[in-house]
């Protein structure tokens, strides 16, 4: 496949030197369109990643779609290859999914939960791993419990701790970065306790992937979840579930396994894979798998260091410039933030509020009470606007967004400083 590494150095390298912001900009056709700052919901396309997914369909058309895949079985498998190495994993430990939620019900299927049970969670938990909770605990009669906060925002982890020992947790759950935040939880601190404990862990990584660098080993974790859409820059029902040795070993697989992930051996038997691909099915998305590999490697060919030190630093700049404007209350609580900027403004509605904002062709997501029941209910707000930079954002385009924000708000006072 055609190499795209003229607009970035190697990892190493990256973190020494500027980049070439107009040169990664070039690659991602949506700058010319749009100001995206929302990448927590869906990062941009690269022309690489573009390229390979439309590349594949077209080769499906041409040849066949089981044709086209037995073509590119080299490059498929890759998949599996450059998202190890993004996560300090091996090839065998990754399952493809169509989505991290998706990967995160196929994980929670394979324990088998039953009444008493206990899933020890946080307040920080995303949306729709809590409804799968309350959905266990309808069917299976299992308890939810949440860890405390600390004062300064984000998990307990001492309490929590307390909490392992004392219930004996099923299942301790923890998501990294909660998508209603900007909020990094400490999940290497709990996957110590975990360890310690002989908890199964599991971590939803959907929003820190591609943001952070992330390692499995140094997590402590048995499973952990996330999707290549948003700061991987992949296509969209696109996924991975990481699974631990430790837990194939026990013997845990999805409750609804199939021909892909299991071996028919006899009419009344059958034989679970040895690999993570016990989690995935039979029919793949084979461009997307092209599409998402290709993601990966551009990713950690920029260096997932230097993005964990440039795209941050963007959302702090946004946050500082959000501050001072009246009308407006920045949300985001704890010793760790990462690229997700939250904030309510006083005396507007959401969509009347974000559609000024699309008007000014910036975008950006609602995230509601119903998503952070635990979250919005301690900070008092029913919603408020999301903002997520990546690295290929400029600053310049920070400080045009802050600087939107506060004309939206205060029309009259802004006009009057005349033109800048």
């Amino acid at each position: 496949m055609k190499d795209h590494g003229s607009a970035i150095a190697s990892g190493s390298e990256a973190l020494h030197r500027d980049w070439d912001i107009e040169a990664l900009r070039a690659e991602t056709p949506g700058c010319r369109n749009v100001t995206h700052f929302n990448n927590a919901g869906c990062g941009l396309l690269t022309t690489p990643v573009l390229d390979t997914v439309l590349g594949h369909l077209k080769l499906e058309a041409e040849i066949g779609g089981y044709e086209a895949s037995a073509a590119r079985a080299a490059e498929i498998g890759e998949f599996h290859t450059e998202v190890a190495a993004l996560i300090n994993a091996a090839p065998r430990n990754i399952a493809f999914a169509g989505s991290a939620t998706h990967a995160y019900a196929n994980a929670l299927s394979a324990i088998p939960f039953a009444p008493g049970d206990t899933i020890l969670t946080t307040r920080d938990d995303f949306v729709s791993n809590q409804i799968a909770f309350l959905s266990l605990r309808k069917r299976f009669g299992v308890s939810i419990v949440h860890a405390p906060d600390s004062p300064e925002g984000g998990v307990d982890v001492a309490a929590m701790a307390g909490l392992m020992r004392s219930l004996r947790p099923r299942l301790v759950s923890a998501t990294h970065i909660p998508t209603n935040s900007g909020l990094v939880s400490p999940v290497a601190e709990i996957g110590r306790h975990c360890r310690e404990l002989d908890l199964l862990y599991l971590v939803d990584a959907c929003q820190s992937v591609g943001q952070y660098p992330i390692d499995v080993a140094g997590i402590g974790c048995d499973l952990l979840t996330a999707t290549c859409r948003k700061f991987l820059r992949g296509p969209r029902a696109s996924g991975f579930l990481y699974v631990s040795d430790r837990f194939l070993r026990a013997g845990y697989e999805p409750l609804f396994i199939d021909m892909h992930g299991a071996r028919w051996t006899a009419p009344d038997r059958y034989r679970a894979v040895d690999s993570a691909a016990r989690f995935e099915e039979w029919e793949f998305p084979y461009a997307t798998v092209l599409g998402s590999a290709a993601a990966v490697r551009y990713a950690r060919n920029i260096g997932i260091e230097a993005i964990a030190h440039r795209t941050p630093a963007l959302a702090a700049r946004l946050r500082r410039a959000l501050e001072p404007i009246p009308g407006v209350r920045v949300l985001d609580r704890g010793p760790r933030l990462g690229a997700l900027v939250t904030f309510a403004v006083d005396g507007w509605e959401p969509q009347q509020f974000k559609a000024a904002v699309d008007a000014r062709s910036i975008n950006s997501a609602l995230s509601f009470r119903e998503f952070a029941q635990f979250d919005f209910g301690t900070k008092n707000v029913d919603w408020c606007l999301r903002l997520s930079p990546h690295y290929y954002n400029t600053e310049e385009e920070v400080d045009e967004v802050a600087a939107a924000v506060s004309e939206i708000l205060h029309p009259s006072r802004d006009a009057l400083r005349g033109p800048r």
